[in-house]
């Protein structure tokens, strides 16, 4: 067990070297990209990461005195990626620029709608190159996000939210060290033979994370008689006021 143990706290500290290393290098590209002028937009057109410009520039504006940004060109948020309390919204801020690709151009326009994630995620693993220790955790972040919707649809409150982001924040990040695994090993049997020194874990917890929000997930059913019954006492009211 206590070997168990040691891989887990083994997971923190090389995924924070791997993390480290990805900043560094979207930082550097930023800044190339910043000393290249590339990516540089008037701010009144309210730039957006990946997008460009979102709004037309005014035709009273001089353009030697407007200010200017490099949001198009902004792609890691290194501080949400490692505050935020959801693995969706790491996500987010994590290769921004290529979020916004796959988001827009895979996720919108698959037809299936209950596979969006799971098929943008493949594409994503593809993207990244042909090691299946891509695929193996790129396609588990799927389970991991039903799973963290479904608990926090059952069991977040407005009374508990600080400590239920707090809780989630250390299981998200628990399930990211799990997940770089893959990144780092590679191979197929390399990736499985760590993850499974360590019992798969991460996987067993989500699939029961999933069943226990289903459980307790609240009924739709039962949320829409409740907004029919207060319809019908508020049309009453009215009828009697009439």
């Amino acid at each position: 067990m206590l070997v168990v143990y040691f891989r887990y706290l083994f997971m923190f500290p090389v995924f924070i070297v791997f993390r480290l290393r990805m900043f560094s290098a979207w930082v550097l590209s930023e800044v190339v990209c910043i000393f290249a002028g590339l990516g540089a937009y008037p701010t009144q057109t309210n730039p957006k990461c990946a997008q460009g410009p979102t709004k037309p520039l005014p035709q009273d504006s001089e353009i030697l005195s407007t200010d200017y940004n490099f949001e198009t060109i902004h792609n890691i948020d290194g501080y949400m990626c490692d505050t935020v309390s959801t693995l969706r919204d790491a996500m987010r801020y994590w290769n921004m620029t290529v979020q916004w690709w796959l988001k827009n151009y895979i996720y919108v326009r698959c037809p299936i709608k209950s596979l969006r994630t799971s098929i943008t995620l493949f594409v994503s693993a593809i993207w990244h190159g042909v090691h299946p220790g891509y695929f193996l955790s790129f396609l588990t972040i799927p389970i991991m996000l039903l799973a963290e919707d479904l608990m926090i649809q059952a069991f977040r409150t407005e009374e508990n939210s600080w400590i239920y982001r707090k809780l989630n924040w250390f299981i998200r990040s628990r399930g990211l060290d799990y997940l770089a695994m893959g990144f780092l090993l590679l191979s197929w049997k390399d990736t499985i033979r760590f993850w499974s020194s360590v019992y798969f874990i991460p996987h067993i917890f989500s699939v029961l994370f999933i069943i226990i929000g289903l459980v307790f997930k609240p009924k739709q059913k039962k949320l829409k008689d409740e907004k029919d019954n207060i319809r019908q006492v508020s049309q009453g009211i009215g009828k009697k006021t009439d």
